[in-house]
């Protein structure tokens, strides 16, 4: 049933942040930064070794980077045209290269939702991000000189909260490979989400942000990965659906959250379609509407991510087979990573698209009609989805051309679905069954066995 009163639970609507603006080059920056993966492919940011002392431990958990080199993301002058791919050697890139500033960096999220923290109840927007397991806020611990020179934040003031409690002697700290941090103390209070109070849920509270968080616009953000890469010290705290399966506060038969995300072309214009999330029930008007039946895949969640099968991706009815190969689903992502292969393909199949080395990314003519867009599809386990051809398109970039939704993965083994993908879908997160469900908004699936279209 698409109930919303079962146990109180409902909706968490979707805000589209109207101070976010779509830049293709910072935004993948953003995701180097995030993602400490090195690029392939020629353009202006790098990843330059440092001393092990020189840089924190990347917010993530990679898996695929050894843990004893240290990266920093640089930014080559525009006069080096040193390659990109010999550049994180520490050569003669590293000499020309100047710090990432956060004007570089497009560290604000798309998206935004109301939560509900203490008692009486303090409403923040805050970023959901099933990349990451932090709740962290702006609060009261934060200098004035920040505070005050950052109007529209919402300030959580844990004072005025009468079930917040300290978490004595626990401390945190993000860090990305761009420098920018954040980082404070820890308590509990009562946090509440789509009609779930969640009692004695850490909350991390920043008492230090760097530049790059500071120009956000949000108040925070609320990490919906697993909780084994929380960064809270000296033991890491459940997030808040873990939270939400121990206390019981949602049904066993339903131990998940789903995600619709909106197609918006940008902040100003309307939301194509109700946004929003769901904890502990799935809409199944939205699944009606569809014509279809969820599609599940097992989940991986060894390196604490969304991790799932992604075998192939069809172009236009070509196949391109990567055996083997994983995806991670990331709404704190707004592009689309994936293989050069993949980028290959799909970039062939749009009429004068090319691979700029000044914007770092792919692009194409804006005179390239919607018609005109290649058919993709991308295999969550053993059924394929569409993306809309709306988003293959991220923003413009200038000289009458576009700045592709999907980009390059570089040397990450695993490819990085984000929002390019996510707003295809209807996006079920099963966390008591450990699988990953999908539904199509705009195209009929395609069972991966079938023979590609002619």
């Amino acid at each position: 049933m698409a109930s919303q009163t079962l146990k109180g639970l409902q909706k968490v609507h979707i805000t589209a942040n109207k101070n976010y603006k779509k830049s293709g080059t910072k935004s993948y920056a953003y995701l180097l930064s995030k993602w400490g993966f090195e690029p392939t492919k020629a353009g202006p940011f790098y990843q330059k070794k440092v001393e092990a002392d020189e840089h924190h431990h990347h917010f993530h958990k990679h898996g695929h980077k050894n843990a004893d080199v240290k990266h920093v993301l640089a930014k080559r002058e525009p006069s080096s045209s040193t390659p990109a791919s010999s550049s994180t050697s520490g050569s003669a890139a590293a000499d020309e290269s100047g710090n990432v500033t956060a004007d570089d960096v497009q560290n604000d999220s798309m998206y935004l939702c109301p939560v509900q923290i203490g008692t009486p109840a303090q409403t923040l927007m805050l970023d959901f991000d099933t990349g990451s397991a932090d709740l962290w806020v702006w609060s009261t611990l934060l200098s004035k000189s920040i505070t005050s020179a950052s109007s529209g934040h919402v300030i959580y003031d844990s004072s005025k909260s009468s079930t917040y409690k300290v978490s004595s002697g626990s401390t945190w700290k993000i860090s990305y490979g761009d420098s920018s941090s954040a980082g404070g103390s820890v308590g509990t209070d009562t946090v509440s989400i789509g009609g779930l109070a969640i009692k004695n849920q850490s909350v991390e509270l920043a008492k230090t942000l760097s530049a790059q968080f500071k120009q956000g616009t949000g108040d925070g953000l609320l990490g919906l990965a697993w909780g084994s890469i929380n960064t809270v010290t000296p033991k890491p705290v459940q997030t808040p659906v873990e939270n939400m399966i121990s206390e019981d506060e949602i049904p066993k038969t339903a131990e998940l959250f789903t995600a619709k995300l909106g197609s918006w072309r940008d902040a100003d214009e309307a939301d194509k379609g109700e946004s929003f999330y769901t904890f502990g029930y799935i809409d199944q008007d939205t699944v009606t509407a569809s014509g279809q039946e969820i599609a599940y895949t097992p989940v991986d969640n060894s390196q604490g991510f969304w991790m799932f099968a992604s075998g192939s991706t069809v172009v236009n009815g070509k196949t391109v087979t990567q055996s083997g190969n994983t995806a991670i689903a990331d709404t704190g992502t707004t592009l689309a990573l994936v293989s050069d292969e993949v980028c290959e393909a799909i970039y062939a199949a749009i009429p004068g698209a090319k691979y700029d080395d000044n914007q770092q990314g792919w692009l194409y003519p804006d005179t390239v009609t919607v018609d005109q867009l290649p058919v993709i599809t991308v295999a969550v386990g053993d059924t394929q989805f569409m993306i809309q051809k709306e988003d293959l398109g991220f923003v413009t970039a200038g000289s009458g051309l576009i700045y592709g939704g999907i980009q390059s993965r570089g040397t990450m083994t695993f490819d990085i679905l984000g929002d390019t993908f996510l707003k295809s879908i209807y996006a079920i997160f099963d966390q008591g069954n450990t699988r990953f469900g999908a539904v199509q908004r705009s195209a009929v699936t395609q069972n991966i066995s079938d023979p590609p279209a002619e």
